[in-house]
């Protein structure tokens, strides 16, 4: 109750997003100034210069961005990383067959020696972000439009190109607060990242998509990897001759345990978050753009879904897929009924009632900012049906089906072939050959076929026909779903491999020349060359539009709550949340637990069902309460939740306890809770927590793996 009056007192002040102690993605850079006392406060017993230091060694030197949108954390002075299962999917699955299938069975590498390389995966270490408004904003005052467009781009250039240092770095610049100001970020980058170990899905991905943004959870959602350097522990593409990197610092692994109320801190990537939208935005997110969504992807899943359960094969080469589908698919529907149990609209709605009166008391604010809330109201309206075409076309057309996609690289290719030379040419082939290897290895024509024909049945009959091409119009309209299958799919080169490797040969003007009459990429070049021309530009231009009266209704904003602390929205930086260990109510009479064990998912065993089968080696430890130094008693704890604000790109994140240890890896949040994006609700927004005494468990009674405890720093 006292949380709820604070909510609402929180709207009726108007004081939108200012500090709170389980709400915000802070930046590193302003922790003393803004967050060190109130976490001290909570229980964080080191300082701010702790977790962001550029002189010496701190956290964010053991935090790295992991492949392309997870964070991972070093555990060892060896270059040990823990991160996500499902983070490491993708690498697991590459190494994966029907003779040694690693995702129903793990991978536990016994040595050095075994470790599997990973071709395309890097690390990325912040060595030091700093704010470059001023220097992004140089020479511009007088500028607008384009040409203002232009001298920023031109001044992120030269910002980014000095930061480099000759390609030792990686940097960039990006905006915070919707270009209201800019950071910098510079990376160390490390592409020599092997596997070492994975626990069988029955562990890794227990649960499944059933379990999926769900509490109570179980899973074991960890996966190892190890980051190599040369010989004098720099960068270095891979090479048997590499050595374990020797990280400046790594996290002291915690046995001691949780407790309710122990102070929590997240370190990791966040990817976006949009906490300043405004009320007609969250108004579309909620009547037209996550329904729109849930419902093609509920197409798909099913027909994925009736696949996988036919045929063990299948399941393997689509599990990938299936995952990354469901994934957004879920989180929509709690998004959904979040922000209407929390009045969302009305909320930003009262918030923009007070900003307005703010504006109003000053005439030159009104000059500033008093066309900004109208001008929402005008462009979100313009916007709708753009917004419907563009998200049916990129959830079927550009993601849907498999074939579709390849013959998108076609399309392409084919367009750019007669403009490459012949040693570009000769360079883009084993890029090309390797993804069309990796593209036969999880492809299935049947399966992809019957996606194919529903999705693009269902863009027909939903999509308003002033957004489709005349072509398919009239070719939807006149064959059925099998006609689709077998009179355009299963005549296209790109539905079996032996046909286009065949069909193309090699890659020269004439195998090139034969894709113009090729039924799916005639069908894929109406759909995409009548969205770029007739649908996308004016999306982009109202977009636009829209993000520059976003931009000045932030720059309102920061104004009007100057001297309270603002976080900017989530972009995939280097990021600090903080609360505590917490359970949470999630509906009336029911009452969630903080901590989850090894006797739920004995409970939730089920042989038959893929998910759910426990391994029967794990069902032994249960029986004998073999647990090791790892358990409580006779309790093995396995997940607990906290209230760290978090999203995606914050799975894998270290979750570190008030003395800095690891007590646990991110990976989840639970249902009730993901509308945190759009807007926190401290009662209810949990971030869901590997225990990590049960990946180390796992590794050591497991998986026989304990050798890999030795290199770690075990707090009792």
């Amino acid at each position: 109750m006292i949380k709820k009056t604070i909510l609402i007192m929180w709207v009726l002040l108007g004081t939108l997003k200012i500090a709170f102690a389980h709400e915000g993605m802070w930046l590193p850079t302003l922790l003393k100034k803004y967050n060190i006392a109130d976490m001290q406060k909570q229980g964080f017993k080191l300082t701010a210069q702790d977790i962001y230091n550029v002189n010496h060694a701190s956290m964010k030197d053991a935090v790295v961005l992991f492949g392309s949108g997870c964070t991972g954390e070093l555990i060892s002075g060896q270059g040990l990383i823990i991160t996500n299962h499902h983070c490491g999917y993708d690498a697991i699955q590459s190494h994966s067959s029907l003779e040694h299938d690693y995702l129903t069975n793990g991978f536990w590498a016994m040595s050095n020696q075994e470790e599997l390389p990973n071709p395309g995966l890097a690390v990325r270490f912040l060595d030091r972000m700093e704010d470059v408004s001023a220097r992004v904003f140089a020479d511009t005052a007088h500028l607008s439009g384009d040409a203002l467009a232009a001298r920023i781009a031109e001044n992120i250039r030269s910002i980014e190109k000095e930061a480099s240092d000759s390609g030792s770095f990686e940097a960039t610049v990006k905006p915070l607060f919707y270009g209201n100001q800019y950071f910098l970020y510079v990376y160390q980058v490390f592409t020599d990242v092997r596997l070492v170990g994975a626990p069988p899905s029955a562990i890794g991905k227990f649960g499944g998509d059933t379990d999926n943004w769900m509490w109570p959870r179980h899973t074991g959602d960890f996966s190892l990897f190890r980051i190599y350097a040369n010989k004098d522990n720099k960068p270095a593409s891979y090479s048997p001759d590499n050595v374990p990197y020797k990280p400046k610092k790594f996290f002291p692994v915690s046995l001691g345990g949780i407790q309710e109320g122990d102070f929590t801190m997240v370190l990791g990537y966040p990817g976006r978050t949009s906490e300043y939208l405004p009320s007609q935005a969250v108004a579309q997110i909620l009547a037209q753009g996550d329904p729109d969504k849930v419902k093609i992807r509920d197409l798909k899943l099913s027909i994925l879904a009736e696949q996988m359960k036919r045929d063990p094969l299948i399941r393997i080469k689509y599990s990938a897929k299936y995952a990354s589908t469901s994934n957004a698919w879920k989180k929509w529907q709690g998004e959904m009924k979040g922000l209407i149990r929390l009045n969302a609209v009305q909320m930003k709605k009262d918030y923009e009632a007070r900003f307005s009166q703010w504006v109003n008391a000053d005439p030159s604010r009104v000059a500033q900012y008093g066309n900004t809330l109208p001008r929402f109201e005008t462009l979100y309206s313009q916007l709708a049906p753009y917004t419907k075409a563009a998200d049916y076309y990129q959830e079927i057309v550009q993601r849907g089906t498999d074939i579709l996609s390849l013959a998108a690289i076609f399309d392409t290719l084919e367009k750019r072939w007669p403009s490459l030379s012949t040693a570009e040419r000769e360079k883009m082939k084993p890029a090309l050959l390797a993804h069309l290897n990796e593209y036969w290895k999880d492809f299935d024509q049947a399966t992809d076929e019957k996606v194919f024909a529903a999705l693009l049945n269902l863009y027909h009959n939903d999509v308003d026909p002033k957004f489709q091409p005349e072509g398919f119009k009239k070719l939807i309209s006149s064959l059925s779903p099998t006609d689709l299958q077998t009179k355009i799919y299963r005549k296209s080169v790109f539905a079996n491999q032996a046909v286009f490797e065949k069909t193309m040969g090699q890659l020269n003007d004439q195998n090139l020349k034969k894709l113009a009459s090729d039924p799916v990429l005639k069908l894929y070049r109406d759909l995409h060359d009548f969205y770029a021309t007739q649908v996308e530009p004016m999306f982009m231009q109202l977009q636009q539009q829209i993000e520059q009266n976003q931009k000045t209704y932030m720059g309102g904003i920061m104004e009007m709550e100057q001297g309270r602390p603002l976080f900017p929205d989530a972009n995939k930086t280097l990021r600090v949340a903080y609360g505590k260990v917490e359970g949470y109510h999630p509906a009336d009479g029911v009452t969630y637990t903080y901590y989850s064990t090894l006797n739920g998912i004995m409970e939730k065993d089920n042989p038959d069902v893929y998910d759910y089968n426990v391994p029967q080696k794990l069902r032994d430890l249960f029986a004998q309460k073999d647990f090791g130094q790892y358990g409580m008693g006779n309790v093995m704890p396995v997940c607990f939740t906290a209230s760290n604000h978090t999203t995606g790109g914050n799975s894998g994140s270290p979750v570190i306890d008030a003395n800095g240890n690891l007590i646990g890896v991110n990976f989840d949040r639970c249902w009730e809770g993901t509308m945190s994006d759009i807007m926190f609700d401290p009662d209810r927004c949990r971030n869901i927590v590997l225990d990590i005494r049960y990946a180390l468990f796992i590794i050591d009674k497991f998986a026989g793996a304990g050798y890999l405890l030795n290199e770690m720093e075990l707090k009792k």
